[in-house]
């Protein structure tokens, strides 16, 4: 593990992130390939830290300055990430974001809402998958792409695939005006890198997606990024669309990190909208699946899905973490022929890109994952009880 999951660039990236400290909680810490230094006197929070002005350069004089505490290396703290092997008395990482909404855009590249129209044709019944796939390509096709969300050809298009009876409330989202944000998680529920993610022990399929988030401030700017994997039940949301909460919002079903890469002249928007992901998962039996995930494909703007999910008609005053989605949709068989993927317990997952490193997890079930304990009143009692200090928040 260790610095391999950090950004290759790590020496010119400004890296933020959550470090648990045994008998302190969690603080916003600065990370370097060689240290973690502490910066509760910029920010008690990570939702704080991103509201500053200019909060790159700010970051980085007090980082320069020498006035933030090294709290551990940064080795150490990634070592000890790994649920499987952590020390309870050592400090590790975890999820970079804290108060911020958790938010996540559905449907936005063709690849994945085609599947999302086959889940809904199958009824999430994996041994349907296939058949129903042919059966939809067959009418639709697969060049969506070109299809602007909203535009007049799409809103053409509906009507040609309403008179063939293919119309689909994943088409309406993926090629129509308005995109699909729901919330994937509660504020502080996230788990990061190292840490066990869980899905529902009924679940029958489902699987992971690799994605970027963003991270933005209450004033809807996009300060940064980081990864993350939605984890998703393909079973239940197919069923009924109406069970995409039980779908989405489970017990360890969120991950992000391993940290926020801030926004600044060596990296920004332009570069998320370049990222290549990729997706690699490790099964306990020897099972190996490998896919990505290509932002330059993105059928919306990441710009475009931040306005839709923050602004006139919704406000997030501790900030937000936005989802990007993915084109990423699994069909590799792994029981049996026809049967597509789906997790088993044991599985590690990484999820990388060369400027933000490396999500890694491990995945079980979310009654057996460790239960979310530390919610806002534990945070506001932990950060209560530091001194003035360390509670300035200055901005």
């Amino acid at each position: 593990m260790l610095n391999s999951h950090l950004p290759q660039d790590a020496h010119t990236a400004l890296l933020i992130g959550r470090l648990w400290v045994p008998e302190a909680g969690a603080h916003v810490v600065a990370v370097t390939p060689q240290d973690v230094f502490d910066l509760s006197e910029l920010a008690s929070t990570s939702s704080a830290l991103l509201e500053l002005p200019d909060v790159a350069t700010r970051v980085q004089d007090f980082v320069n300055s020498g006035l933030a505490p090294v709290l551990c290396s940064t080795d150490q703290a990634l070592d000890n990430s790994l649920q499987a092997q952590r020390k309870p008395d050592a400090p590790w990482f975890m999820a970079p974001c804290d108060l911020q909404a958790v938010k996540a855009a559905g449907v936005t590249f063709v690849a994945s809402m085609l599947e999302r129209v086959i889940e809904e044709q199958a009824r999430g019944d994996a041994s349907r998958a296939e058949a129903v796939r042919q059966a939809v390509v067959a009418v639709i096709g697969d060049n969506l792409r070109s299809v602007v969300p909203g535009s007049a050809q799409a809103a053409q298009l509906k009507q040609v695939l309403l008179s063939q009876g293919m119309w689909s409330q994943y088409l309406e989202v993926g090629i129509g005006p308005d995109a699909e944000i729901f919330t994937k998680s509660q504020p502080m529920s996230a788990v990061g890198s190292g840490a066990w993610v869980g899905i529902h022990p009924a679940s029958q399929w489902n699987n992971p997606e690799p994605e970027i988030v963003l991270a933005t401030n209450s004033r809807g700017q996009v300060v940064g990024a980081t990864l993350g994997n939605d984890v998703n039940l393909r079973d239940f949301e197919g069923r009924s669309a109406l069970l995409l909460g039980k779908a989405k919002d489970n017990n360890a079903s969120c991950a992000i990190g391993p940290f926020i890469r801030l926004f600044d002249a060596q990296f920004g928007i332009e570069d998320v909208r370049q990222c290549e992901l990729r997706l690699e998962v490790q099964g306990p039996e020897g099972f190996v699946m490998q896919g990505s995930s290509s932002l330059s494909q993105i059928s919306r703007d990441p710009l475009d899905l931040v306005h839709q999910a923050m602004g006139p008609y919704h406000q997030y005053p501790d900030g937000m973490v936005l989802f990007l989605g993915t084109m990423f949709a699994p069909t590799q068989d792994r029981h049996g022929p026809g049967q597509g993927f789906t997790h088993v317990v044991g599985d590690v997952v990484s999820v990388s890109t060369p400027k933000l490193g490396t999500l890694l997890n491990t995945v079980t079930t979310s009654d057996l994952a460790p239960p979310w304990t530390y919610g806002v009143q534990a945070l506001m009692r932990d950060l209560a009880s530091r001194p003035v200090a360390y509670r300035s928040d200055k901005r």
